[in-house]
C-alpha cells in the first residue's frame, strides 16, 4: 500500500510539473496525420474585345484514394465495397487496384486519378450514397470509404487553334504561359494559391485554418473573333484551294488607337495540344535534320572549349533519342513563332510610302515634283559605273509624285531619297519604328537594331536600293504601325493586343489607352499619301484590291529572297479603307509561292488575300459604304488648306546628294514588280520588265555586289539581295 501510495504521488508530480510539455509531444503526434492542403487559384480568362471566351481555366478533380482508412475496418469490411465501387463507376482495373491498395496501406494520400470532370464526380458521390444506404438497410457493416476528390483547374482553349500566336498556352498548374499573352500577362492571370491547415487544438479536437486562394485577373484583348477568324480562313484558304506558299502571314489594324484586331500565319497549332506534330510534316528522318544541326550548337555550349562538331560526329556524342528530341523542340520552336512580331523580311514596294513621306516633310520634293524615268539610273564611284534598273526596263516616263507611287517606279524612289539625303533617310526610317521596337504586348519581339544602315554606312547605291524597300529588314508590326500613322494623320501608336484588365469578379480594374508614342509626319503629308495609295488601287499596281461601294487605298510590294539564283519572291500589300477616313487597315505577306522562279513574283497573291479579309472585315465592324464621296477631291482640299511640310519648290529631274558613289559591301534591290494590273510578267516581256536591277554598266562585268543586308537577320526571315 505505501509503494502504491508512493507512485500515486509520483505520476501525480509529473503530470503537474510536465503536462504542457506531454500535451505538446502527444498533439504534434496526432497532428502529423492531419496534413495541409493547397487550394488551387483560377488563372484569369483570355477574351476577346466582345467578351468571346478565347482561354479559360475550367475546375476538374483529381481522385484520391486514403489506403489508411480503406483498411481501418474490421474484417477488412471497407476493402471489397470500395474496390467493386470504383471498378463499377471508373471502369478501372481491379487487380491493380488491389496491389496499389495493399503496396500503400499505411499511406493516407494517393493521388489515382487526374482531371475528372464534376459529372464523373457527382455520378460518384450518388453512387456512394445510394450504396451505403443499401448497405445500412440490410444490416450490412460493409461501407464505401477513403475515397475524396481533390480540387485543381484546366486551361483550356474553346477555339482550338484561333489565334493561336496571340493567346499561347499555359503550363498544366496555370503557374507559367509560353508565347503570346499568355507569356507576357502572365504575372496578371496568376493568382496565388490558398492553403488549409488541420491541428488538433488541447481538447483534442480537429480543427481548421483556411486562407481563401486568390484568382487571377482576366485579360480583355483587343481581338475581334470574327475578323480573326476571317484572317486564319483565308489564309489556309490560300494554302489548301490556292497556289500556297512556304507561309503567309496578316495583321488587321484599327489604325485610329493601334488596337491589333487580328493577327496570324500559316503557322498555326492547336492550343489544346501543342506539343502535337504533323507526322505528314515532322517525320523522324526531318526531326533527325533538325535535332542534328541543334545538337552541334548544345555540344559546343556544353564544351565551348573543345574542337567545335559536325553534323555528321553528332551520333558520336548524343543518342538517337537526344538527338530527336533537340528536333522536337526546333520543331515546337518553328510552330510556335509569331511571324508578324518575330521574323524579319525586307519588305520592298510597300517602303516607297516612307521614302516619299520623309521627302515630303523634308521638302525635298513636293507633290508636283517630277522626274523621267528612262528604264534606269547609272551611279559612278570613280571606278565602276553601277546601272540600277526600274522594273520596267522601257521607263515610266515623266512622272510626278503620285503616279511615282502608283506605278511603283523605282527610279523616280531613288531620286527622291537622292534629294533627301542619307541622313534625313535614316531619321525617317526611325520616325516610322524601322530600326526600333514597337513595343507591342507580345514576347519575342525581333531586334532589327542592326538589320537597318545609319548614315555612316550607307553609300549611294544603299541609299538607292534602301527608297524601294531592298537591303534593310523590318517586321510586319513594325511596318503595319507605320501605316497606321501615314493613313491616321500623322500620329505613331504603341501597337497592342490588351484593352482591359478585369478582376475575378469582372470588374475592369485597367483600361488599356491607345498610347501615342510620336508624330511621323504632318497632315498633309498624310493626306497626299493617302490619295495617292487610293490612286495605286485605282489605276495602278493595286487594281485587285477595290471593294465595291468603298475607296480603297493601298501598296504592294515585291522582293527576291537570298540566293538570289533561286529566284525565289516575298510579295506583300497594305491596303485600308475607307480612304477618306480610315478605320481599317489590313497588311498582308506570301512567302515564297509554290510556283517556279519568276511566276511566284506577283503582288495579286497578296492583294487577293487582303481585299477578302478586308471585305469581310468592313461589314464585321459595320463601317458605312463610301457613297458617292469623291475622295481625291476631298483629299485634295485638304492638302491646299495645310500645306505643312510640303514645300512649292519643283526640283525637276534634278539628282542631290553626294557626288560619285561608293563600291558598296551590301546587298541591293532584284525584285520583280507585277504589271499595272498586279499580274505577273510572262516571258514575252522579259526584254522589258526583268528582276535585274542593278548591273555593271558597259562591258566590265569582272565585279559584283555581296549578297548581304546589315547587320545578322533574325531566324526565319526573308533577305534580298542584288545580282549584277
Amino acid at each position: 500500500m505505501l509503494a502504491l501510495i508512493a507512485l500515486i504521488l509520483e505520476i501525480y508530480n509529473l503530470v503537474k510539473n510536465n503536462s504542457e510539455e506531454y500535451n505538446k509531444i502527444v498533439l504534434s503526434q496526432r497532428q502529423a496525420s492531419y496534413d495541409s492542403r493547397t487550394i488551387p487559384f483560377r488563372r484569369g480568362d483570355i477574351m476577346d474585345r466582345n467578351g468571346t471566351v478565347l482561354a479559360t481555366s475550367q475546375k476538374v478533380y483529381n481522385l484520391i484514394i486514403d489506403p489508411r482508412v480503406i483498411y481501418s475496418g474490421q474484417d477488412e469490411r471497407y476493402v471489397d465495397p470500395t474496390i467493386q465501387a470504383l471498378v463499377a463507376c471508373f471502369e478501372y482495373d481491379e487487380t491493380e487496384l488491389r496491389k496499389m491498395l495493399s503496396e500503400k496501406a499505411d499511406k493516407s494520400y494517393v493521388k489515382y486519378a487526374k482531371g475528372l470532370s464534376y459529372d464523373q464526380k457527382s455520378a460518384w458521390e450518388a453512387y456512394v450514397k445510394e450504396q451505403n444506404a443499401a448497405y445500412v438497410s440490410s444490416g450490412s457493416k460493409a461501407r464505401i470509404k477513403g475515397i475524396w476528390f481533390e480540387d485543381e483547374y484546366k486551361r483550356t482553349y474553346p477555339y482550338d487553334s484561333l489565334a493561336c500566336n496571340i493567346i499561347g498556352f499555359s503550363s498544366a498548374d496555370g503557374s507559367s504561359g509560353t508565347g503570346g499573352v499568355e507569356q507576357y500577362y502572365n504575372d496578371t492571370l496568376m493568382g496565388v494559391n490558398g492553403r488549409e491547415y488541420g491541428y488538433l487544438d488541447s481538447d483534442t479536437k480537429l480543427q481548421s485554418v483556411l486562407k481563401e486562394p486568390t484568382d487571377g485577373n482576366s485579360v480583355v484583348t483587343t481581338i475581334n473573333t470574327n475578323i480573326q477568324m476571317s484572317l486564319e480562313k483565308y489564309l489556309n484558304k490560300w494554302q489548301t484551294e490556292d497556289v500556297g506558299s512556304k507561309m503567309a502571314a496578316a495583321i488587321v489594324m484599327d489604325p485610329n488607337t493601334g488596337e491589333v484586331l487580328a493577327m496570324g500565319s500559316t503557322n498555326q497549332f492547336n492550343l489544346n495540344d501543342p506539343r502535337a506534330l504533323d507526322s505528314s510534316v515532322y517525320t523522324d528522318e526531318y526531326l533527325m535534320q533538325l535535332g542534328r544541326k541543334e545538337a552541334v550548337g548544345v555540344y559546343h555550349r556544353e564544351n565551348p572549349d573543345a574542337a567545335a562538331i559536325t553534323e555528321d560526329e553528332v551520333s558520336k556524342y548524343y543518342s538517337t533519342e537526344d538527338i530527336l528530341s533537340y528536333g522536337r523542340q526546333v520543331a515546337w520552336n518553328q510552330l510556335w513563332r509569331n511571324i508578324p512580331v518575330s521574323d524579319t523580311y525586307e519588305p520592298g514596294s510597300v517602303a516607297k510610302s516612307i521614302t516619299i513621306a520623309g521627302a515630303l516633310e523634308e521638302k525635298s520634293i513636293t507633290p508636283n515634283t517630277t522626274f523621267d524615268c528612262q528604264g534606269y539610273i547609272e551611279l559612278n564611284d570613280g571606278i565602276h559605273t553601277w546601272r540600277i534598273r526600274c522594273h520596267n526596263r522601257n521607263g515610266d516616263g515623266v512622272l510626278d509624285a503620285t503616279m511615282g507611287l502608283a506605278k511603283s517606279c523605282n527610279v523616280y524612289l531613288m531620286n527622291t531619297a537622292f534629294n533627301e539625303g542619307a541622313e534625313n533617310f535614316v531619321k525617317y526610317q526611325h520616325i516610322f519604328g524601322f530600326g526600333e521596337y514597337t513595343g507591342i504586348d507580345l514576347p519575342a519581339e525581333a531586334d532589327t537594331t542592326d538589320l537597318v544602315y545609319n548614315a555612316e554606312n550607307m553609300g549611294r547605291t544603299a541609299l538607292a536600293t534602301n527608297s524601294f524597300g531592298q537591303n534593310f529588314n523590318v517586321t510586319m508590326i513594325q511596318m503595319a504601325a507605320a501605316y497606321c500613322s501615314i493613313i491616321n494623320g500623322g500620329s505613331y501608336y504603341k501597337p497592342h493586343v490588351v484593352k482591359q484588365i478585369l478582376n475575378g469578379n469582372g470588374t475592369v480594374i485597367e483600361d488599356v489607352k491607345p498610347e501615342l508614342l510620336r508624330t511621323t509626319c504632318s497632315k498633309s503629308t498624310s493626306n497626299f499619301l493617302k490619295q495617292a495609295f487610293y490612286t495605286t488601287v485605282e489605276e495602278g499596281t493595286g487594281k485587285k484590291a477595290k471593294i465595291q461601294g468603298y475607296h480603297v487605298g493601298g501598296k504592294t510590294g515585291t522582293a527576291e529572297k537570298l540566293p538570289r539564283s533561286a529566284k525565289n519572291y516575298l510579295v506583300s500589300f497594305c491596303g485600308f479603307a475607307p480612304v477618306e477616313d480610315p478605320q481599317l487597315l489590313v497588311y498582308v505577306i506570301v512567302d515564297t509561292p509554290n510556283l517556279v522562279g519568276e511566276a511566284q513574283a506577283t503582288a495579286s497573291f497578296a492583294v487577293n488575300i487582303e481585299r477578302e479579309i478586308m471585305n469581310d472585315a468592313l461589314q464585321f465592324l459595320n463601317i458605312a459604304p463610301s457613297g458617292d464621296t469623291d475622295p481625291e477631291d476631298s483629299i485634295n482640299a485638304q492638302l491646299q488648306q495645310n500645306p505643312e511640310g510640303i514645300s512649292s519648290e519643283t526640283m525637276g529631274a534634278q539628282v542631290g546628294g553626294e557626288n560619285g558613289a561608293e563600291s558598296e559591301t551590301t546587298a541591293d534591290e532584284t525584285s520583280t514588280e507585277t504589271d499595272a494590273d498586279g499580274n505577273v510578267m510572262t516571258p514575252t516581256t522579259a526584254a522589258t520588265v526583268t528582276d535585274e536591277y542593278i548591273e555593271p554598266a558597259g562591258d566590265d562585268a569582272s565585279f559584283a555586289l555581296p549578297e548581304a543586308v546589315p547587320g545578322e537577320s533574325s531566324e526565319g526571315e526573308t533577305e534580298t539581295s542584288a545580282e549584277n
